[in-house]
């Protein structure tokens, strides 16, 4: 994959090394101390109190390392910079030609565990999209996984899973999550898992759509690319990962699709290049 030459997203964060939480309290000492101050400048405690939540949280929560892509030699957080980047442009053209708006997410990435507006999440999660504020989350030991467990190495097959991501923001800005949220919510608990299946296919399919994109117009694929991206694709197919589980394949309990299925999909996104193609719900599609 051509990526080194590629421009790097301002849509990153990097919280690696960081533990999550909100600061500590402020404790009866500095209680007394808002209040003597409140005191002395006749300013309302209230308002202090709420200064030094603010400097509290913007120091607990403050990125580390050097920007986006992290300290020098911080070849994985380029990466993923360049693929988000990637993402943007493609998804901006592809809206803007449909008359629509296009927002960027930010890409957040952590290290062991993570705070988001969708709650606490450990890297044992994996990469996930929280629609609550917009951001992409991705320790990036989940790449090693990807090989050394999983069987999908390649840089494609990386880039595959941040596009897998991006496409649930797409999902979000478009209001499908949202309404297959109210339908899983109607929905008995075989029909609800059949709803989020196809909710992920879709979203393999709009990283299919990138990767159209990517190829076509930025130039980033290589050969034997695409065979790793299908190759991840089908590394994280619910059938197979129930068989090395040691566990009976059960389809009632799918939440991605098997992995036939999303192989299917993400290459119906890279040949097609089109939201229309990425039609999971229709029918027995």
């Amino acid at each position: 994959m051509r990526w080194e030459d590629g421009r790097e997203s301002g849509n990153v964060e990097d919280r690696r090394g960081q533990r999550p939480g909100r600061g500590a309290p402020i404790g009866i000492a500095g209680l007394l101390a808002v209040l003597a101050i409140s005191y002395l400048s006749g300013a309302d405690p209230r308002q202090i109190l709420s200064l030094l939540s603010g400097l509290q949280s913007n120091v607990s929560e403050a990125p580390s390392g050097g920007g986006a892509s992290g300290p020098p030699g911080d070849q994985m957080g380029r990466f993923a910079s360049v693929v988000l980047a990637s993402t943007e442009d493609v998804w901006r053209g592809v809206f803007d030609r449909s008359g629509r708006r296009y927002g960027e997410p930010k890409l957040v990435l952590f290290s062991e565990r993570v705070e988001s507006a969708c709650g606490f999440a450990s890297s044992a999660v994996g990469p996930f999209y929280c629609p609550g504020d917009s951001k992409v989350y991705l320790d990036l030991s989940f790449f090693r996984e990807l090989e050394s467990r999983f069987g999908a190495p390649g840089d494609f097959a990386q880039a595959y899973v941040i596009a897998h991501e991006v496409g649930h923001h797409v999902q979000n800005l478009l209001g499908t999550s949202e309404r297959v949220s109210l339908l899983e919510r109607r929905a008995a608990k075989r029909e609800a898992n059949a709803l989020s299946v196809r909710l992920e296919l879709q979203a393999d399919c709009l990283a299919g759509v990138w990767g159209h994109f990517a190829n076509a117009k930025q130039k980033l694929i290589e050969p034997g690319d695409v065979e790793e991206g299908l190759a991840a694709a089908a590394a994280i197919g619910d059938d197979r990962l129930q068989r090395e589980a040691g566990r009976r394949v059960q389809p009632e309990s799918w939440t991605h699709g098997s992995s036939a299925e999303r192989v299917r999909w993400f290459r119906v996104g890279l040949e097609r290049g089109a939201l229309e193609a990425c039609d999971t719900f229709r029918g027995s599609s």
